[in-house]
């Protein structure tokens, strides 16, 4: 079924104009459609804290003005003529990219995000054709067939937004590193990344563990799937756990005592870091020797996983703890996840933009 859309799409969107400065209600222009492209009229969008730095001009390389929003889900309005996976009323998403070289080795092996020559970001970024891409804070966008995922029935709508970077984000990592049944995994953090992994690790069969800072999220991370909780504050944590775990997902931003972490691994085990502190962590190389253990990081996962992973979240009932805002509210949750005032992750309901 197609229905081509021979010009291109006025949208509103939400766009901050500079680094730190206000959003602002305004339009923009979103491409004709080409062959293969799809155009999705989004109902949710996510806040992830990768906006928050972005839309700051935390990161280097900042496109101004910014339409952030890379947990994007919606419906198809229109396809290209050439379109074949989908038609118009599917319910879609789009994560952390929308393109890429599709020739280099990791792009034909279904890893998009290790692209050789560079993945094209949902927002904040250039297209091919060196235009910039304005992301899901947006009641439209038009992406390439290729890098959307369709969106299970049994799954929300605005629950499944958060799932298109937290949840791929947990997922591939835990995957990659054979996360099963016999297996001891501990979660580093309680927050819109951690409460998913806790989800996503028991689903898998593995003996879950929470390592957080204080006590206060231990009800909920049991909820979630969690066996155990410690807190990291209680230095009796370390010594207590130490040589447990095959694999231990940190979610954190903050720097870590990674000397101490590392001792909780068994031999042969593998720290993974999926969060970002803003400096440089700190170990000693001993730490890695005696053990035979590793440190290692992930970035999201390709468009092959991002629909297994959804598939894997509809069949068992994995689901964010979501808080739906209007666009009017968008500067205050950024101050209130500063704050780390969120369950856990907020969700932007469009049809009020």
């Amino acid at each position: 079924m197609c229905n081509n859309h021979k010009s291109m799409t006025t949208t509103r969107v939400l766009s901050v104009p500079s680094a730190k400065a206000s959003f602002e209600k305004t339009t923009i222009e979103r491409r004709e459609l080409r062959p293969y492209d799809i155009l999705i009229d989004i109902k949710y969008s996510g806040i992830c804290h990768s906006d928050i730095h972005s839309a700051f001009g935390e990161w280097a390389g900042g496109i101004f003005p910014m339409v952030p929003g890379h947990e994007i889900a919606g419906v198809v309005e229109a396809v290209g003529s050439e379109v074949t996976k989908y038609v118009v009323g599917d319910r879609v998403g789009v994560g952390c990219f929308v393109d890429s070289c599709g020739e280099c080795e990791y792009c034909l092996s279904g890893e998009e995000q290790y692209c050789t020559k560079g993945v094209i970001n949902t927002y904040n970024g250039l297209d091919y054709d060196g235009n910039p891409t304005y992301g899901g804070y947006s009641q439209k966008i038009v992406v390439t067939e290729g890098f959307v995922v369709r969106i299970p029935d049994g799954l929300d709508m605005a629950v499944a937004s958060p799932l298109l970077c937290a949840g791929i984000t947990t997922f591939s990592p835990l995957k990659h590193w054979n996360t099963g049944p016999g297996k001891k995994v501990a979660i580093v953090g309680m927050g819109g990344l951690g409460h998913v992994a806790i989800q996503f690790a028991h689903a898998m069969g593995a003996e879950v563990t929470v390592l957080s800072r204080s006590v206060n999220k231990k009800e909920e991370a049991l909820k979630f799937g969690a066996d155990h909780y410690f807190a990291t504050s209680d230095p009796a944590t370390f010594k207590g756990l130490a040589g447990r775990f095959d694999l231990i997902l940190n979610t954190v931003s903050a720097n870590l005592d990674v000397d101490a972490y590392l001792s909780l691994l068994r031999i042969d085990g593998t720290l993974v870091n999926i969060g970002a502190p803003a400096k440089p962590d700190k170990y000693h190389v001993f730490s890695l020797i005696m053990g035979r253990r590793s440190i290692a990081g992930s970035l999201v996962g390709g468009i092959r996983e991002t629909q297994e992973m959804l598939d894997f979240a509809d069949e068992h009932g994995i689901a964010p703890m979501i808080e739906v805002i209007s666009a009017d509210q968008v500067e205050e949750s950024y101050e209130r996840v500063l704050k780390s005032d969120v369950r856990y992750r907020f969700v932007i309901d469009i049809s009020t933009l």
